[in-house]
C-alpha cells in the first residue's frame, strides 16, 4: 500500500531556493522550515497532493503558510503547517471537534489519535482568513475502509512528483484523479522569480489550463465551499421493487430482486439536496467473500443520464427536495447470489462511504436476455411463481398425483438456499471461481443435482434409503413438501435429513431452482430403466415359477422422477436449449460425484450422446430394452426381450390446471418409426424388433377393478393363440410385493397350471385370487405389488413373459373449507378419513401444509385408535396470509395406513384495502 511516490520540496522565500527534487517512498509530506532549512518530512501521509501554500516573504502577524494533502483514493483532505518561530499556538480544537481532535500544537498533518476510528472530524485554524476548514480523517486504513486498502494495492505503483516555486497555490484538481506522472517544467533557477510561477503539466491536458499564473490558482482558493452532501437515511423499496420483481413473496424484510431489470431505491440527503454537476454519486456493489471486478463479484459505477446495458447502472429518476430517487440494475448476466450495496457521494474533494444494506439477485424468466428467458407468461407462473404442485406416482397402468408443497418463497427458504450454495465443495475449494461462476444456471444446475443428495459426504441435504426400514428418520412417503425438509437440514447444522427417493430429491431440487429463479418442473418417467454397464439393455433372471434372481445391478423402476429447468446451452452446438434433465437421486456418478445432468431433453430425443452433461444415461432411462432370461434347473435360459416397456407415459403436471401432461414425445420418437430407427443408429445401438409376430402365443395380465387397499382383488393371465394349431402350455402366475424401485418382497399369490390347452386362434383367461390377508403385512409404502407370468410352451421349449405393477389405492382424505375464503382472515378446515381395514389403526398423525395458508406445518395426533371401518374427523383453524389460488395439502400416518394423501384447492379473495 505504501509504493506511490510523493515528493513535495520547498526552498526558501524566492524561487531561487528550489533545489530539484528528492522522492521520497511512504506516507510522507513536506515541512518547511524558516530560511533555507533542509525540509524534514513527515512520516503520516501518502500520496499527497498540495492544494495551496502561503509565501512566508508576504505572511502577516498571525497567517502561517500551510500546504493541503489529499489521498486520491481515500476521501477528506489533510492540512499540514510548519511551525514559525514567535507565533504561539497556531492549532487549536474547535468545539465541533469531538473527542478524536488532537490537542498536539506541532507540525504534520492533523491526524486523529483514536485507534482504529474512521469518522471525519473538522478542525479550525483560527485567526488566519487564509485557511478555511477542512477535513481531516485518520491515515490508518480502518476495517470499514478496506475497499480503499485494496483500491490503493491495485494502484498503488503510479509516481507522483511536484516542483513547486514558493507562492504557488495549487488545485486539488492538479494530482487528484487519474494517475499521470506530474511534471513541472520550471525555468532555470539563476532566471526565475517569485514572480514567475512554474508551469505544470499534465500530459494530454491544455497548458493553458494548467499554466494560470498565481492569481489565477489564488481565484480559485478562494471561491465559496459548497455543503457537503450527506446521506441521512434511505428506502430500499423492498414492497415496491418486490411486487415489480415478483418477489413479494418472499417478505418485505428484504430486498429481492431479478438481474436485468431495474430496482428502485430511495435516498435522503440533510441539509441539502442532490445538485448535478456540484455532487457525484457512485454505487459498489459485492457479492462472496472475495469479490473482484474481473470474477464479475465486484462493481464500481457512478450515476449517469442513461443506464448501461452490459453492466451495472444507476440512473437519477425523480428529485424531490433533498429526497433523490435512483433506478439501478444488474446485467442480465450478473452472478446471483447475496450483495452489499454501498453509495458513494463525494463534494469538490471530499467524499464519503455508506453502506445501505443488502439485496439478492435472482435469475430472470422475464428478461429476453437472460439465459433462463421463458416466453409464456403461463409457463413462467407455473414453473417460476407457482409453490405448490403435483408429482405423478403409482404404475404405468394407474398413475397416481401426490401433491406437493413447493413453497420456494416461504420464510428463510430463499436464505437456506444461498446457504447450500455456499456449502457445496466447489465453493469450500475455491470460493472465488465458484462465486464468478454462479452467473451460469448450468453450473448452478449441476451444484444443485449434488448438494440435494448425501453421497459424496459434502453436507449434502437428504440422505437416500429404499430398504423400508426408515426408524431413525422419516419414511420418504410421509413428506408433503420441500420447506420442512430444507429447515431440518438447516437447523441440523447441514447435516442430511433422513430420508428421501427419487420424487423427494426431484422436488427438493425443484423447490431450489424455482427460488434462485430458473424455471423448473418435476418429471415421471415410467418404466425407468437404471442401466449400470452403458449397453442400453436390462437383464433381468427368473427361475421356473418367476421368481427373480439378482445377477444384474440393473434395474426397471417402477417410476422414476427427476427435474427439469429450462435454460439456455451457450456451451453447446446450436439447438439445444431449452429444458434440461436434472436428476438429483444418487445413482451413478458425474464427473466422480453424485449428480446428473443438466442434459438436453432434445439431445436424449436426437439420440446426441456425446454431449454434456450425461445424456447416455438419461438416454437408456426412456429407450433401453428389457431382456427377460428364464434359468430352468438344468442351468439352461430362455430369452424373452421387450423393446416397448421402458419410457412409458412421462408425465408432468399441466400448466394452470390439475392434470396431467404427457411428454413422452418430447424424449423420443414413436416407437417403431423410421426416426426412431435413425435415432438409434446415432446413438449405435441396434434396437430390437418392436413389432412382434402375428403368429405366435401372446401373454398379458389385466387388473379387475378396485385394487384397494384391505380388499382381495383378482388379476387376469390374458393368452393369446395365433396360430392354426392346438397348442399345450405350462402357465405360472406369481405375485410378490414390491418397492418402486424394482425389488420385490415376499409372495402374496400364485397359481401353477401344468396343463393349459389352447385352441387355434382363441384366447384363454386364467384369474390368480390376491388376498388382503397375504399382502396386507409384507405391502410396502409404495402400495405396489408385481405380478409375473410365465407361459412355457411344451413343443418348442419358447418361453413368452408378461410383467405387470398393480397399485393398491389408499383411501381418500375429504377436505371441506368452512368460512369465507379471505386474506388474514380465519378459514377452518375439516379433515375425515375412514379406516378401510378390518384392524384398528394406531398411532395416528395428520400434517397438514400450505404455501400462503399454514404458518408452517401443522400436526393433529389422535389420542385413540381408528377402528376397523371407522371415520376420523376433526378441524383445523388457519389463517391464509397470501392471496390466490393456494393448495392445502394432508399427510395421515399410522401403523398399518402410511403417506395416505389428500389436497384441496382454495382461492383466497385478496383483503379488502
Amino acid at each position: 500500500m505504501m509504493n506511490d511516490i510523493a515528493s513535495l520540496q520547498r526552498g526558501g522565500d524566492s524561487a531561487a531556493g528550489c533545489s530539484g527534487t528528492q522522492p521520497c517512498l511512504g506516507w510522507e509530506a513536506e515541512r518547511p522550515r524558516p530560511g533555507n532549512q533542509t525540509p524534514s518530512l513527515s512520516p503520516n501521509l501518502r500520496s499527497v497532493s498540495p492544494i495551496c501554500q502561503q509565501s512566508r516573504s508576504s505572511k502577516a502577524a498571525g497567517e502561517l503558510p500551510s500546504v493541503w494533502l489529499r489521498h486520491r483514493n481515500i476521501p477528506g483532505i489533510l492540512q499540514a503547517q510548519r511551525h514559525s518561530s514567535g507565533v504561539g499556538a497556531h492549532r487549536q480544537q474547535s468545539p465541533a471537534d469531538g473527542p478524536h481532535a488532537s490537542q498536539k500544537e506541532e507540525m504534520s498533518a492533523g491526524l486523529c489519535s483514536s485507534a482504529g476510528c474512521h469518522k471525519p472530524w473538522t478542525w479550525h485554524s483560527p485567526g488566519s482568513t487564509r485557511c478555511p476548514s477542512f477535513v481531516v480523517i485518520p491515515w490508518r486504513v480502518a476495517p470499514q475502509h478496506k475497499k480503499y486498502g485494496r483500491e490503493l494495492g491495485r494502484e498503488g505503483s503510479a509516481s507522483l512528483q511536484a516542483w513547486l516555486p514558493a507562492g504557488c497555490r495549487t488545485p486539488a484538481s492538479a494530482l487528484v484523479g487519474s494517475q499521470p506522472t506530474m511534471r513541472a517544467q520550471p525555468a532555470e533557477p539563476s532566471r526565475r522569480d517569485a514572480q514567475s510561477p512554474a508551469r505544470l503539466q499534465r500530459p494530454g491536458l491544455c497548458q493553458a489550463h494548467w499554466g494560470k499564473d498565481r492569481a489565477a490558482w489564488a481565484e480559485e482558493a478562494t471561491k465559496p465551499r459548497h455543503q457537503d452532501l450527506v446521506l441521512e437515511t434511505w428506502d430500499l423499496q423492498c414492497d415496491r421493487n418486490g411486487r415489480e420483481h415478483r418477489t413479494a413473496e418472499m417478505g418485505c424484510q428484504q430486498l429481492v430482486v431479478r438481474r436485468g431489470q431495474p430496482f428502485t431505491i430511495t435516498l435522503h440527503f440533510s441539509g441539502r439536496g442532490y445538485e448535478e454537476g456540484v455532487d457525484k454519486l457512485a454505487f459498489n456493489v459485492e457479492t462472496g467473500p472475495c469479490p473482484i471486478e474481473t470474477s464479475g463479484t465486484r462493481s464500481h459505477f457512478a450515476v449517469t443520464d442513461f443506464p448501461e446495458e452490459s453492466g451495472w447502472s444507476a440512473v437519477i429518476q425523480q428529485q424531490d427536495g433533498n429526497s433523490l430517487s435512483v433506478s439501478l440494475c444488474s446485467p442480465t448476466s450478473a452472478c446471483i447470489g447475496r450483495y452489499s450495496l454501498t453509495l458513494e457521494t463525494s463534494t469538490s474533494y471530499q467524499g464519503t462511504s455508506c453502506h445501505i444494506g443488502h439485496f439478492v439477485l435472482l435469475f430472470n424468466a422475464w428478461h429476453p436476455e437472460d439465459a433462463v428467458f421463458l416466453r409464456d407468461e403461463d409457463e413462467r407462473g407455473e414453473y417460476v411463481l407457482s409453490q405448490q404442485g403435483l408429482i405423478y406416482q403409482g404404475a404405468r397402468d394407474y398413475i397416481t398425483s401426490t401433491p406437493w408443497n413447493f413453497g420456494q418463497f416461504e420464510d428463510d427458504v430463499l436464505s437456506i438456499c444461498l446457504n447450500l450454495l455456499d456449502t457445496n465443495p466447489k465453493f469450500l475449494r475455491d470460493q472465488n471461481r465458484d462465486c464468478s461462476r454462479r452467473n451460469d444456471p448450468v453450473y448452478i444446475g449441476r451444484v444443485v443435482s449434488a448438494m440435494v443428495n448425501c453421497n459424496d459426504e459434502d453436507h449434502g441435504v437428504l440422505a437416500g434409503r429404499w430398504d423400508n426400514h426408515y426408524e431413525d428418520g422419516m419414511s420418504p412417503m410421509a413428506w408433503i413438501g420441500s420447506v420442512d425438509i430444507l429447515k431440518r437440514w438447516k437447523e441440523f447444522g447441514c447435516q442430511p435429513v433422513k430420508y428421501g427417493q427419487c420424487w423427494v430429491f426431484a422436488a427438493v431440487a425443484c423447490t431450489v431452482m424455482r427460488c434462485l429463479g430458473i424455471p423448473s418442473r418435476v418429471v415421471t418417467n415410467y418404466n425407468s430403466a437404471h442401466d449400470t454397464n452403458g449397453n442400453l439393455v436390462i437383464d433381468r433372471y427368473l427361475n421356473e415359477t418367476g421368481e427373480q434372481e439378482q445377477r444384474s445391478r440393473d434395474m426397471i423402476w417402477n417410476f422414476h422422477c427427476w427435474v427439469e429447468s429450462w435454460m439456455a446451452r451457450p456451451d453447446l452446438a446450436p439447438g439445444y436449449d431449452g429444458w434440461q434433465v436434472l436428476d438429483p437421486t444418487p445413482q451413478e456418478k458425474s464427473e466422480g460425484v453424485f449428480c446428473c445432468g443438466p442434459a438436453p431433453v432434445k439431445a436424449i430425443k436426437e439420440g446426441d450422446l456425446q454431449l454434456k452433461y450425461d445424456i447416455p444415461f438419461v438416454f437408456a432411462e426412456v429407450n433401453a430394452d428389457v431382456v427377460y432370461w428364464v434359468v430352468w434347473p438344468n442351468g439352461s435360459q430362455k430369452k424373452s426381450t421387450h423393446s416397448s416397456v421402458v419410457g412409458k407415459n412421462i408425465s408432468t403436471k399441466s400448466v394452470g390446471r390439475d392434470s396431467r401432461e404427457d411428454i413422452t414425445h418430447t424424449y423420443k420418437y414413436p416407437e417403431g418409426s423410421e426416426k426412431e430407427r435413425e435415432v438409434f443408429v446415432k446413438a449405435e445401438h441396434k434396437k430390437s424388433s418392436l413389432r412382434q409376430e402375428d403368429e405366435g402365443l401372446h401373454l398379458k395380465i389385466k387388473l379387475s377393478e378396485g385394487a384397494n387397499n384391505g380388499c382381495d382383488f383378482d388379476v387376469f393371465a390374458v393368452i393369446d393363440n395365433n396360430t392354426d394349431a392346438e397348442r399345450v402350455c405350462r402357465l405360472m402366475l406369481c405375485a410378490r410385493t414390491a418397492s418402486y424401485n424394482g425389488t420385490v418382497g415376499p409372495q402374496c399369490g400364485m397359481k401353477d397350471l401344468l396343463n393349459v390347452t389352447l385352441a387355434p386362434r382363441a384366447e384363454n383367461s386364467v384369474p390368480l385370487r390376491i388376498l388382503y390377508e397375504k399382502y396386507g403385512e409384507s405391502l410396502t409404502q409404495d402400495n405396489l405389488i408385481k405380478v409375473v407370468a410365465l407361459l412355457t410352451e411344451y413343443q418348442t421349449g419358447d418361453v413368452v413373459v408378461a410383467v405387470r405393477d398393480v397399485y393398491i389405492q389408499n383411501p381418500e382424505i375429504k377436505i371441506r373449507i368452512l368460512g369465507e375464503p379471505m386474506q388474514n382472515r380465519k378459514l377452518v378446515a375439516e379433515i375425515s378419513l375412514v379406516n378401510p381395514l378390518a384392524a384398528p389403526l394406531n398411532n395416528c398423525v395428520f400434517v397438514v401444509e400450505g404455501a400462503g395458508l399454514t404458518n408452517g406445518q401443522q400436526t393433529k395426533k389422535l389420542e385413540e385408535p381408528v377402528e376397523p371401518h371407522a371415520e376420523i374427523k376433526f378441524r383445523l383453524d388457519f389463517v391464509p396470509r397470501q392471496s390466490g389460488l393456494r393448495k392445502l395439502m394432508v399427510d395421515f400416518e399410522s401403523d398399518k395406513l402410511t403417506g395416505v394423501k389428500g389436497y384441496r384447492n382454495v382461492i383466497i379473495a385478496p383483503q379488502p384495502k
